[in-house]
């Protein structure tokens, strides 16, 4: 596998491939990511729960990511890699470039934020200065004291409306890529249809562009998993089969199945 770009993601999406997107927060896992062929690592905010034991993302802060990103960095993994800007550090335009800034410099290819059509001006702001943005729609876990919980969101035709008018207009604001997390599966598909960026589904089904898991989650680590969540360590004799076996899946069509899907 050579380096991944975005163009290389570009070409995937015209020729219908999938691909897909794994995290990472260490040299070692970032390493292993990139040679069982995932396209994209993610250093995301979840790991202020799967390394910090936190119940949530929100305690992260922008230098708990900086020095993740580095270290994932520092493996020079030929996957794309995209840093999560945290809780609270990109309540301004001028505010995230100065966290993405940091992630950018602690080698980040690409920074992802929360949010939707409140974002548009700071993703056009970033995207002109050189920063490319991955959006983050439906489940926002940084928004979950708002929501009251990790719950899906785009159920009723209001959310789902407002979903996709988010969408586009990230997308016109210049964002690369979109993650939809746990949000029906028939409104990803009309929403992957509609949109020429890539979007990354988690809990949206299989008809996105891409899939992304927590590294934990389909190893079998976690102590608590969603229903989208598969353990790809089954049957396999080391860490990196079973991170390849997610590749496989994904690439092959084999993962999601409809029992990890919402309707």
């Amino acid at each position: 596998m050579g380096k991944i770009t975005i163009s290389t993601l570009d070409k995937m999406k015209a020729s219908g491939e999938k691909f897909v997107c794994i995290t990472a927060y260490d040299a070692t896992f970032s390493r292993i990511i990139s040679e069982v062929g995932a396209e994209a690592i993610l250093v995301g905010d979840s790991l202020g729960m799967v390394l910090q034991g936190h119940d949530s993302t929100i305690p992260v802060t922008i230098s708990d990511m900086a020095y993740h990103t580095q270290c994932v960095c520092r493996a020079e993994p030929k996957s794309l890699v995209i840093a999560d800007l945290p809780f609270m550090s990109y309540t301004t335009t001028q505010q995230a470039m100065e966290s993405a800034t940091q992630l950018m410099q602690a080698g980040a290819h690409m920074v992802k934020m929360e949010g939707g059509t409140w974002l548009s001006d700071t993703i056009s702001s970033l995207v002109e200065r050189g920063i490319p943005v991955c959006a983050h729609l439906g489940l926002t876990p940084q928004s979950v004291n708002t929501f009251g919980g990790f719950k899906v969101q785009g159920r009723t035709p209001k959310e789902a409306k407002s979903i996709l008018a988010d969408a586009v207009e990230i997308q016109d604001a210049g964002a690369s890529l979109v993650v939809l997390e746990c949000v029906p599966s028939h409104l990803a598909a009309d929403i992957t249809r509609k949109l020429d960026i890539h979007v990354i589904g988690i809990g949206a089904g299989r008809d996105t562009d891409g899939q992304v898991l927590v590294m934990h989650d389909l190893l079998g680590l976690s102590q608590h998993t969603a229903r989208f969540v598969q353990n790809f360590m089954e049957n396999q004799s080391s860490i990196a089969g079973g991170l390849r076996a997610f590749v496989d899946a994904v690439k092959a069509g084999h993962y999601p199945q409809e029992e990890h899907t919402y309707n």
